[in-house]
């Protein structure tokens, strides 16, 4: 079940259809609320539980970084495994989870529930 409201206890920050998508889908097998964020200057001052991101999009590290620091929930950043560049610059800035987009999709029933 996807929802708008402040209050989804899953945030995923994500402008990729397919992923929208799959989290959207996993998330309403689970009965879990999410909500999709298509802007990373719209995460701040949502409220949720954990914070799924995309790390390539423009903006979505340092949005993230300063969620987890407003929130202290967690957060889980992913990008394509080759995209070392990316990884690597989220966890320096402190994104506390990052994982590959495999794993991401590998993970998600566990993410979102």
């Amino acid at each position: 079940m996807t929802s708008e409201t402040p209050q989804s206890p899953v945030l995923a920050l994500v402008r990729d259809l397919l992923f929208a998508s799959k989290i959207t889908g996993t998330a309403k097998t689970r009965g879990t609320l999410v909500t999709i964020i298509r802007d990373p200057a719209r995460v701040a001052g949502q409220s949720g539980r954990r914070l799924l991101v995309d790390l390539t999009l423009d903006g979505a590290i340092d949005a993230a970084v300063r969620w987890h620091e407003q929130t202290g929930c967690d957060v889980v950043g992913f990008a394509g495994h080759v995209d070392t560049e990316t990884l690597i610059r989220a966890r320096d800035a402190g994104i506390p989870k990052i994982v590959s987009k495999g794993q991401f999709v590998q993970m998600l029933p566990e993410l979102v529930s």
